[in-house]
């Protein structure tokens, strides 16, 4: 196998040799000169070609620019193309020192160079670096066909798999020859000739597809919005948001107006407050029906995606694209997850039937003559809210500034259950002034890792929360972990406190349960380590750390008033408390239903024709007794980020799988003590530091001494049905 930047630079001479016959050899001696000193030049002036000096090898954002990436892309892909074709060459017997670790070493470039182009690419998003992942986007795919497509390199894994029992490997190397195994065969490594060569021009259109599906997502979140030009017309928010969408729209150059951007799911928070019944409507179709036509459209996308995954998984020898995902998930088949769903849905009807006759009856009672829309159900089902529990959201918002709850709150509880401290670090440059460097240190005063917040929402951003990682954490290569969570928090005005709602506040919980996951990793190969789990076991370690933010010793420590520093009275924390069951039903649904979609999108075989998304959107709806319509999706398909442009195609229901096992995990430390060292200790030490190391449902029954049931899911989420 040749180096992929050293094949194009010798076709290119090789062109130029014939067409230039009086080349002479001192000529070619001078190019490659030339080439060499420009090599030289780059290594000399791009900080991506060697590790950041800095602590952990965190990125020296203050060096790297746009310019860096594609040359420490081509040569990264170029390096480990030879680290590969070096353990392919070794004359010495297959091994697992001489192929799978010089495997799991290979790429270092490539690695360091991804992991933070895609973290900026995210977070930090401009137009240069969105016309780099459509260049990189299939150069990518290609590279990664060309390892795991190798005949000769599969050939040293498989004689080294089928040995697995000599060989005298400890439980993690065992693991890991396996992933590496089980990766070589369902990157189609047992195909023909004919067949791989199928597969890369799939994976190399997937690539492709995904990019854009993701890039007119984020292009509309800039130009989808909504302009009102009336101030009366925003009657119901409150002064401080109204002041946010005055600024937001200055900034886009539309002085005196004010602009309503849209989030990434199909509800919108405004419309809970918001008492304008047409410019909620407005608000809503521009949510629910963005990305179905024009110049972003992602219409064609997603049935192109569907039907290549499908016939990509019948290459395979798999039924369907869910098939396919699913085998390497803790769910193991598509019908499991139908299952899981289908017990559900005549509990959560009846719970949703129950809140659209109380939210119809406030908008009868309003004097107001017409039929519940999905427009109407947050801001009436918000009426309902405060006449059940007489509770005010943006008086509750009061007691939830971010800061003490981030540092009082989530810090806080992360210390008293894991012994660790968070340290600002200032000195640590950044790639935006909002985002904030701590360093994460042990009980003992062990420094473990360095943590990077970016909690605002801004341009070029997009939209939803998640954590990444800038370094992994790995013995074999001796790093340790550089993480980064990121949400879409709104910043207020400059001068003001960022009031945040109690569901914003259990996302931070939430998103640092991610984050330690990969911080508290002691594992010592990459591939294995931190969050490199199945999708329906990731989301268990940040789900377990969001009911935190309600235990009692918690609360009492962060939920203060932002002027006066009291504790949120008694009275209104137990409304709010008793509130967290309230419109469970359509919360539950509208995950379910996109769940749903997710799943059956997956399942279509290759022999499909391309779908009509909304009709098909209807018929799975429909098929599943879901089709209620002021209870949409959380998300449809052309808006589906997860399930279309993500890492979760097929794998949306790993939330509710992975919900399971976190209310299951969490009352058993209630029963056991609730908030000590003692468990928290042993949850870090079975769950956070084993990462991948192991089989997954073991490490769970390592922490909890038995399998989950759904018994705590459903008190979680105030339901009282049995899921079988």
């Amino acid at each position: 196998m040749k180096k992929i930047l050293a094949t194009a630079i010798s076709s290119a001479l090789l062109l130029s040799a014939c067409s230039e016959p009086n080349v002479s050899a001192d000529n070619n001696k001078q190019n490659t000169q030339q080439t060499a000193t420009t090599q030289a030049q780059e290594q000399a002036t791009n900080p991506l070609l060697e590790k950041s000096p800095l602590q952990y090898e965190t990125p020296d954002f203050s060096l790297i620019k746009d310019e860096h990436f594609l040359p420490a892309f081509n040569q990264g892909m170029a390096q480990q193309m030879t680290q590969v074709q070096d353990i392919i060459n070794n004359p010495a017997p297959a091994s697992f020192e001489n192929t799978i670790i010089a495997l799991e070493k290979s790429g270092e470039l490539l690695t360091r160079t991804s992991s933070i182009f895609y973290n900026l690419a995210g977070s930090s998003s401009n137009p240069e670096r969105r016309e780099l992942q459509k260049q990189l986007a299939p150069k990518l795919a290609a590279h990664r066909d060309n390892i795991f497509l190798n005949k000769a390199l599969f050939e040293k894994a498989a004689a080294l798999y089928e040995q697995t029992e000599t060989l005298n490997l400890t439980p993690q190397e065992t693991r890991l020859l396996e992933v590496y195994y089980k990766r070589f065969v369902r990157a189609g490594a047992k195909l023909n000739d004919q067949q791989k060569q199928q597969i890369r021009d799939i994976n190399s259109s997937l690539s492709s597809l995904t990019t854009q599906f993701s890039q007119n997502l984020l292009a509309l979140s800039n130009s989808n919005v909504v302009l009102v030009a009336d101030k009366a017309q925003l009657a119901g928010l409150p002064k401080a948001q109204i002041e946010q969408f005055a600024n937001a729209a200055t900034e886009a150059g539309h002085p005196g107006q004010y602009l309503i951007k849209i989030t990434n799911t199909t509800r919108q928070p405004v419309l809970a407050s918001l008492e304008n019944r047409d410019l909620r409507e407005k608000i809503w179709r521009a949510s629910a029906e963005r990305a179905l036509d024009g110049e972003f459209s992602n219409r064609d996308i997603v049935a192109q995606l569907v039907q290549l995954r499908a016939q990509k998984a019948a290459l395979l020898g798999y039924d369907s694209w869910a098939d396919f995902g699913l085998e390497s998930q803790m769910a193991k088949k598509p019908q499991a997850v139908f299952d899981m769903f289908a017990s559900m849905v005549p509990r959560l009807t009846q719970n949703v039937a129950a809140e659209a006759a109380d939210i119809q009856e406030k908008i009868n009672a309003s004097g107001q003559q017409f039929e519940l829309q999905p427009w109407d159900w947050l801001f009436y089902a918000e009426q309902v809210r405060k006449d059940k529990y007489n509770l005010d959201e943006n008086a509750v918002k009061e007691y939830f500034e971010f800061n003490r709850v981030l540092e009082d709150g989530v810090f806080f509880t992360m210390n008293r259950l894991y012994g660790i401290t968070f340290k600002a670090r200032n000195d640590l440059p950044v790639y935006h002034p909002d985002v904030k460097a701590y360093e994460l240190f042990d009980a003992n005063g062990e420094s473990l890792a360095i943590f990077f917040a970016d909690y605002f929402a801004r341009e070029g951003k997009r939209g939803g929360a998640w954590m990444s990682s800038f370094v992994k954490q790995s013995g074999l290569l001796n790093q340790k972990p550089v993480v980064v969570n990121v949400m879409n928090i709104q910043k207020a005005a400059q001068g003001e406190p960022t009031l945040i709602s109690y569901a914003e506040a259990t996302t931070i919980f939430h998103e640092l349960g991610h984050g330690l996951h990969g911080m508290l990793s002691k594992v010592t190969f990459p591939t294995l380590s931190g969050t490199s789990v199945s999708r329906d076991f990731v989301e268990f370690p940040s789900t377990f750390e969001e009911d935190w933010a309600m235990h009692p010793e918690v609360i009492a420590n962060y939920a203060k008033h932002y002027k006066t520093g009291e504790p949120i009275p008694d009275q209104l924390l137990e409304k709010v408390i008793q509130s967290r069951s309230f419109n469970q039903g359509f919360d539950t649904l509208e995950y379910v239903s996109a769940a749903l979609l997710d799943m059956e999108w997956h399942s279509l075989p290759a022999d499909a024709p391309l779908q009509d998304i909304e009709k098909f959107e209807q018929d799975v709806l429909t098929k599943h007794g879901v089709n209620i319509p002021f209870v949409p999706p959380r998300y449809k398909s052309a808006f589906f980020s997860h399930s279309m442009g993500g890492g979760y195609s097929a794998g949306y229901y790993a939330y509710m799988w992975s919900e399971i096992l976190a209310a299951d995990a969490f009352a058993y430390v209630q029963e056991q003590g609730g908030l000590t060292r003692k468990l928290g200790d042993k949850y870090r030490k079975e769950i956070l530091e084993v990462g991948n190391s192991r089989d997954l449902m073991e490490s769970y029954k390592a922490f909890r001494g038995q399998e989950p049931d759904t018994s705590a899911l459903l008190k979680r989420r105030g339901l009282t049905a049995t899921v079988e």
